[in-house]
């Protein structure tokens, strides 16, 4: 019996003696099978191969990136944040070893866990039971949930506080749970935002995108990316971290207010240089 895992996702199932016939996530429009087929491993098999192993950065007083080299599935980056004796780890990678759980713990260990959307619950399940944390999942997102666990709590509303001044607000757009973090309380009283992908930092880091598929490059609706931006709207923040380690470093939440307004433009036909 195993917990088969997605080569391609990264997302983790329920033990089974043979592996499923198809990915869940990967199956659905919005993420997509490898053209080779779909390939199964397991945590044990990827810890074995002795390929991967985890950086833990500090980006800024409190806040530490987590990312798997070389790059496994996805290859999104993980962010555990520190607050006031509450720590908490927003999204999740598949790859955890000794190593990993043994730096984080030194750090004060996790005591949450938060999913931006269902791309990024790779192994969470691991990681909770690892830690003896709570994984927060948008009940509009339960049907994505590959391994289930009674860690798992799934909230609901538009917004959830984890703890004070660390919030989560649910905006949808890539997914109908698609959630964000605001951390209020950072060092530097400035503010910072989470996004996972569901607002994604594109190349010029001024700017940010929406859209419903990234690799399928399928947009979003005016309305929705009107609705995304006004509720981030009334959040004060000056930084953004998106999953790729794309960082807006300043002036954040103008950007994100700029960018909606490009996009509804270019979907309306009314930017300045299309043709």
């Amino acid at each position: 019996m195993n917990h088969f895992i997605c080569n391609t996702c990264g997302v983790q199932y329920p033990k089974s003696i043979n592996t499923p016939d198809t990915c869940l996530i990967c199956a659905d429009e919005r993420q997509y099978i490898h053209p080779d087929g779909q390939s199964w491993t397991t945590l044990e098999t990827l810890i074995d191969s002795g390929n991967y192993r985890n950086t833990i950065v500090t980006e800024e007083p409190g806040l530490y990136s987590i990312t798997t080299t070389p790059g496994y599935a996805i290859g999104q980056t993980a962010y555990l944040i520190q607050n006031h004796g509450f720590n908490l780890l927003w999204d999740c990678i598949t790859y955890l070893d000794d190593s990993t759980e043994n730096e984080i713990k030194a750090l004060g260990g996790v005591d949450a866990i938060a999913l931006s959307h269902p791309h990024y619950y790779s192994t969470q399940v691991e990681w909770a039971e690892r830690f003896g944390a709570s994984i927060y999942i948008h009940e509009a997102d339960r049907q994505w949930v590959t391994r289930p666990s009674d860690r798992i709590i799934f909230w609901s509303g538009d917004s959830l506080e984890l703890d004070e001044g660390v919030t989560l607000y649910r905006l949808g757009g890539h997914f109908n749970g698609g959630s964000v973090l605001h951390w209020e309380h950072d060092v530097n009283k400035q503010g910072l935002l989470l996004t996972g992908d569901i607002i994604q930092v594109v190349a010029d880091r001024q700017w940010v995108s929406f859209m419903y598929s990234y690799p399928n490059l399928i947009p979003l609706p005016a309305i929705k990316v009107q609705e995304m931006a006004d509720k981030v709207n009334t959040l004060h923040f000056d930084r953004l971290y998106n999953a790729f380690h794309r960082i807006i470093k300043e002036n954040a939440h103008q950007s994100v207010q700029k960018s909606a307004k490009r996009y509804i433009a270019a979907l309306e036909g009314k930017l300045v240089n299309m043709i």
